[in-house]
């Protein structure tokens, strides 16, 4: 995916992927959004005290217990409107 097919979304659309409103569940870091929906870790919307529908980059930045590369393994929905 070239960055000029990516789709740019909103907070308010990211916030309607948070595992309650839709099926999806998709989280955003560092300004790209990720498809999280089959990890069993984000079945319910929330991974520990994250979560889902919003942009985690400062929560993991400052406290997570893994690298960014975490999210090498999921689908890229797009990139989150700044």
């Amino acid at each position: 995916m070239t960055d000029e097919n990516i789709k740019t979304y909103t907070r308010s659309q990211l916030a309607l992927r948070n595992g309650q409103d839709r099926d999806e569940i998709w989280v955003a870091y560092q300004g790209v959004i990720y498809d999280v929906t089959r990890s069993r870790l984000w079945q319910r919307g929330n991974h520990y005290e994250h979560w889902a529908g919003q942009d985690l980059t400062r929560e993991l930045d400052e406290d997570a217990p893994h690298i960014a590369t975490v999210f090498d393994k999921f689908p890229v929905i797009g990139r989150l409107k700044t």
